[in-house]
């Protein structure tokens, strides 16, 4: 594996931090084929795949020569992190994090199979605990695969720079530091 590489790509964070339109904006940038993970687990009528289905799929996907998987799904995040070259992590703050949750109720949303119509209490509490019971593990996790390009955002001003940067330089071999 090239070490610049930025072929094989996971986007994760806390709900609301705006991975999905992260990871949207690499599809652009790069055209690397882009998979949500809410989109592959969640069905139209609100249930879910079983665990089997979502691996197989998942496992699809990760053989693939070229992608871009958006989710956290920290079950699977191990063996994506084998897989891939490039992980961003939007650790945003958590008022950022509920208040991009909230601004999307009611709206569309491309990478979920309906329309959220509230802001359920399960999911705001999901969003809350996340820093304390999610994020050490996907630190952990991450110093583990060091190997790998590792990008942290701490804010969407520091993303949305990186994502111009990157697209200043299309038609360049695109690599984590251009």
């Amino acid at each position: 594996m090239t070490k610049n590489a930025l072929e094989k790509i996971i986007v994760i964070g806390s709900s609301g931090a705006g991975k999905s339109t992260f990871a949207r904006s690499l599809k652009e940038i790069t055209d690397l084929p882009l998979y949500h993970l809410d989109m592959i687990w969640h069905k139209p009528d609100k249930t879910n795949v079983s665990r089997e289905e979502f691996d197989r799929v998942l496992n699809d996907i990760l053989i693939r020569e070229k992608w871009i998987i958006d989710g956290n799904y920290q079950r699977t995040m191990e063996v994506r992190l084998q897989h891939c070259d490039t992980v961003f992590l939007l650790d945003y703050p958590l008022d950022i994090c509920l208040s991009g949750a909230q601004s999307r109720i009611g709206k569309p949303h491309p990478d979920l199979p309906w329309t959220e119509t509230e802001f359920d209490a399960e999911f705001r509490q999901w969003i809350v605990d996340f820093p304390t019971k999610q994020l050490p593990d996907i630190y952990g996790m991450l110093e583990k695969y060091n190997d790998k390009n590792i990008v942290i955002f701490k804010s969407r001003e520091q993303a949305d720079e990186y994502l111009a940067k990157l697209k200043s330089n299309i038609g360049k071999k695109l690599t984590v530091d251009s």
